[in-house]
Order: structure tokens, then sequence, then C-alpha cells
């Protein structure tokens, strides 16, 4: 829960126990003057009669009055212990109900939890821990599934280059007096599958580190703009084998305090994820735009729009677009996932947009992410 809610919530509670401790004196109150008036009226009747002044009851008078005020002392006492125990005994209870739900907590379902009515708040509370404890537990459980996915996706990808490349090499094992044309041919064939097969491990190297690592920023003052020409110009071979172009939009000297290796790791998943999902022959834009206190870095590419409920789930932890999974694009489903957390520790902000074959990528940071720590 947010400050805020506790906060509400521990008002609510208060506002409660004001609410019984007024019950409490409201009944006690009420009690004691309808005792009073019961007396009173006794004394009415008994002073009415005419058996109160005849000559035989006239010695017994003063004895009838010590036991009428007696009998009303008595009742008022025990009434008053009665209530105060009643009342006392209720929050025991009420202890009892709030014990019995909070063990059932500990294996929540979807049938809601059930308090008193003096108990609302406490209920509307216990319930928002149940929902939030299965919906965190459905989150953990999709992870861990979508984990075991992606190994038995990486693992079978392990062996489709593998057996090519111990395939072409045996090839060339098997033929002695092989042209030198198909020497290159197999040899650049078993080369490309290698490098193939590094990327996968890489991934699995990549899991390792984002599952067991905390990332840390080591901000410094940077020049953006350089560093951004820098990483593009990185990419220019891919882009020119996949006949993609860039649409640079970068001002120079444009700087702000970042940690510079982590943030060039984001801006690169981004990259690479516009590279993957491009369609052939098209442009990706780039570009960046200063403002006081912050930069926008924007990467956009034509590709398949991507369906909204995929959209809102783009940034999780080993979630990919093609589920079906290809052996020579997409990655392990983390590029997304670590770029939103390196952009989050800077006090950024990534959001991702998809409509009529567009796919935006954009990014907020601060000038200065220490300002905000």
């Amino acid at each position: 829960m947010s400050k805020d809610t506790i906060s509400s919530s521990r008002m609510a509670h208060k506002k409660t126990a004001r609410k019984n401790a007024a019950k409490f004196l409201v009944v006690l109150l009420g009690f004691e003057i309808v005792l009073l008036l019961l007396f009173w009226l006794a004394l009415i009747v008994v002073t009415s009669t005419d058996l109160y002044y005849s000559d035989a009851f006239i010695p017994w008078k003063p004895l009838l009055r010590v036991i009428m005020y007696a009998v009303f002392f008595i009742l008022s006492i025990s009434g008053c212990l009665y209530i105060s125990y009643r009342f006392q005994l209720k929050p025991l209870e009420y202890l009892d109900d709030v014990a019995e739900a909070a063990r059932l907590l500990a294996t929540p379902t979807d049938v809601p939890v059930s308090l008193p009515a003096d108990l609302k708040n406490i209920e509307d509370d216990l319930n928002a821990v149940r929902i939030q404890t299965l919906e965190s537990r459905k989150a953990v459980q999709e992870a861990e599934q979508r984990k075991d996915d992606l190994l038995v996706y990486l693992a079978h990808d392990l062996k489709t280059p593998l057996t090519s490349v111990l395939g072409y090499l045996k090839l060339l094992e098997d033929e002695p007096n092989i042209s030198p044309e198909l020497i290159s041919k197999y040899t650049g064939i078993a080369r490309t599958k290698a490098e193939r097969l590094e990327d996968l491990i890489n991934e699995f190297f990549e899991i390792t580190r984002f599952s067991t690592n905390k990332l840390v920023l080591e901000p410094k003052v940077t020049n953006i703009s350089r560093m951004l020409m820098q990483i593009t110009y990185e990419f220019n071979p891919i882009l020119k084998d996949k006949n993609l172009q860039w649409d640079l939009q970068i001002p120079e000297n444009v700087e702000i305090t970042c940690d510079v290796d982590k943030l060039e790791r984001a801006i690169d998943n981004l990259i690479r994820n516009a590279i993957n999902y491009s369609f052939p022959d098209s442009v990706i834009q780039f570009s960046l735009v200063p403002a006081p206190d912050s930069v926008q870095i924007c990467v956009q590419n034509r590709g398949y729009t991507i369906p909204l409920e995929k959209l809102e789930r783009i940034f999780e932890q080993f979630y990919r677009l093609d589920s079906a999974r290809s052996s020579d694009t997409g990655g392990a489903g983390l590029g997304l996932a670590i770029a939103k957390e390196i952009i989050e520790l800077h006090h950024g902000i990534i959001t991702a947009y998809s409509a009529d074959e567009l796919i935006r990528f954009t990014i907020q940071l601060p000038s200065d992410c220490q300002k905000i720590v």
C-alpha cells in the first residue's frame, strides 16, 4: 500500500474507534437514564398508594426507601459493569475475527474477507491485501511460465545452429577434394551459425545478470549528442544488411548527467528492437529534443502494428512479441525490460506507442538524474 493509503486507513480506524467509544457512552448514559426514570416512577407509585399512609406501614417506610435506593444502586452498578464487560469483550471477539481473516490471507482465494459491520474499514484493507496478493502471485506464475518457455525456446535455438555447424564441418571433413568455392561457402555458413550460437549463449548470461544483479548508477556529465551519434554509427553495417536507413535528428553539444554505459545499453536495446521489427527498405527515425531541465529521445520505425494487449506488456521481463520465436531474429525478451529499468533508475520515463504500422519508443530523461535522488 502507498503512504497515502496507509494514512487514510489509519484515520478510518481511529474514526471507528471513536465511534465505538461514543456508542459505549450513549448506551451507558441511556441505561442510567432509563433506570433513573424507572426508580422515579417506582417512588411515585409507592408514595401514591394508601398502603404508604396506613398506620401499619409507617414503621416500614424508612426501610422501604433504603431498599429501593439499594436496589437502584445495585442495578446501576451491575448494569454499568455488564455494559462495560460487553464493550470490552467485543474488541476481543473482533480480534478473533481479524485473526481468522488474516490466517485465511496466507492462502488467499477469490472469496472476499467478511467481517462485522463495525470492522468495515479493516475488511476493505484485508480485501485489498488479498487482491494484491492474488495479483502478485499470478504475476509471479506468469513470469515463471514465460521464463520456462524462454529456456525451452533457447534450448531449441541452441541446438539448431550447433547442428548446422557440426553438419558443415563434417561435410568438410568427409570431402577432402571439395572445391575452394564450396569450402568458402560451408565455412561462411558455419561461421554465421556459430555467431548466432554466440548470441544465444550471451542471452543466457543476460538472463543470469538481470535476475541476480541490482543495477546501480554511476552518473557523470556526458555529451549525449556525441554518445547517440556514436551508437547510431555503430549500427550502420546492420542497417545496410537489412536495407534500412537512418533519419537522424540529433542537435550538437547537448549535455546531461547520466550513467553512460547503462544508458548506452538502454538505447542499444531500443535500436535493436527497431531493427528487428522494421519493414525492409524503411527508415528508422532517431531524434534528440533538449529542454531546459530534460531531454527527450525518440526511436521510431515502420513495422507491423503492435496490438494494445501486447503493447501494455512490452516492458515485462521475458516477454516477446513473436511468441513462436524465430531462430534468426529476436532476443530473450529482456532488452526492453532492462531498458525500462535503466531509464527509471535515471528517474526518467519510457513509453511505447504503435498504430498504423508505426512503432515509437519515447524516453524522457532529466538533465541531471542526481538532483532527483
